[in-house]
């Protein structure tokens, strides 16, 4: 049985370590990760018992005795992963140590029902698996939800953006489609889980936000995610913030960050306006061709979601804030909700406070899914 006082964040490093060769020994653990030597014989002790990774041979001695050489058992077979949006769903494969093997993005329309986006899903997982990993056995599935996850449970309460879905029970549903463990989860809290991966243990604290057509967020703290009561945490889209124009938001209330910083509020305002633009990416295309209305209304949303990170920055003091999403790709908006989180916070929380787009990009959240299938399918090499 494994060790609960292990992270399994540690043991996350320790696995991506091994694969990449940062470390062959435990020595090699001991340096990189900066822990103690006992923990990192815990690690590998219970990476041993699993059969996920062997003990063999030994390396060059630097004036002690040689060190034992560990590596990766190989493991046929992949996970397949999957972010829902409104109108795309991306796709991705991962290999059993959570590298991304392929992406790929197909459109769907989350309006037509769960049963018909599964559908377009299970084709494109089954045409990526043909066309990369020809053969190899299906291991466990992922998928990230743009709306409130019951976690671990996979289930979909009173999702404002996804009509129909409500209830859904989409990890049921998908574990009876595929035949294989499945882990479902929001799309923040999955895309919070990849960057803290990508970005390593030194990121410390990190609020993540996702800021895309709509807007979700998330805590990591000491290198989890928090969920809290339900699995519920992070619905930060639907918080109150002044100058919202008093908007209806989808929630049925109104006032709502998600009317006026998410790109489906940008997408409508400026069509109010007259300006061809109709989606997200539009809106994108637009400011990126530096249209001053767009850029204008652009830098406006980014100043809002700072306005209100600002009071969870002041709450919760983390070391960094990370905005995801395609928004993060618009430099003025990442640019405004700095401006605006260092102008409402107190000096003391921006201090040493890290604010910036995302590093793991679109894929986030596909990382993230890899992480949380693999823990899921318990993968125990042969």
């Amino acid at each position: 049985m494994s060790d609960p006082s292990i992270p399994d964040n540690l043991r996350d490093q320790t696995l991506k370590l091994l694969a990449s060769g940062g470390a062959v020994s435990r020595a090699d653990l001991v340096e990189t990760l900066q822990v103690a030597p006992s923990t990192v014989s815990a690690v590998v002790r219970r990476l041993l018992e699993e059969g996920t990774v062997l003990e063999e041979g030994v390396g060059r001695s630097t004036g002690g005795r040689r060190p034992r050489i560990l590596r990766l058992r190989e493991v046929e077979g992949v996970f397949a992963v999957s972010e829902l949006g409104a109108q795309h769903a991306r796709i991705g494969l991962c290999s059993p140590d959570g590298r991304l093997l392929a992406t790929e993005e197909v459109a769907i329309d989350i309006a037509a029902g769960s049963g018909e986006v599964f559908d377009v899903v299970a084709l494109a997982f089954a045409r990526a698996r043909t066309a990369t990993a020809p053969g190899q056995a299906l291991l466990g599935v992922g998928m990230a939800l743009p709306g409130p996850v019951e976690f671990p449970r996979g289930r979909l309460v009173g999702p404002a953006r996804m009509p129909g879905w409500s209830g859904v029970d989409a990890q049921v549903a998908l574990a009876e489609r595929f035949n294989v463990p499945v882990v479902v989860d929001n799309d923040a809290k999955a895309a919070a889980i990849g960057e803290y991966t990508v970005r390593g243990r030194d990121t410390g604290d990190m609020i993540y936000v996702k800021a895309g057509t709509g807007i979700g967020g998330c805590l990591v703290t000491g290198g989890q995610v928090y969920r809290g009561g339900r699995g519920l945490s992070g619905d930060v889209t639907h918080v109150r913030v002044a100058d919202s124009g008093e908007r209806h938001c989808s929630c049925g209330s109104r006032g709502c960050l998600e009317t006026v910083a998410s790109g489906a509020a940008l997408a409508h305002q400026l069509e109010e306006r007259g300006l061809p633009v109709t989606t997200t990416r539009d809106v994108i295309a637009a400011a990126v061709d530096a249209e001053p209305t767009v850029v204008t209304m652009v830098r406006h949303a980014g100043g809002l979601l700072g306005v209100a990170l600002s009071g969870l920055v002041n709450f919760l003091n983390p070391d960094a804030v990370v905005i995801g999403g395609a928004l993060s790709s618009l430099d003025v908006y990442v640019a405004a909700a700095r401006g605006l989180l260092y102008e409402r916070c107190l000096p003391s929380m921006t201090q040493s406070l890290s604010i910036e787009a995302s590093i793991a990009g679109p894929d986030a959240a596909l990382v993230g899914l890899g992480h949380l299938v693999r823990a899921a399918a318990d993968v125990r090499p042969s």
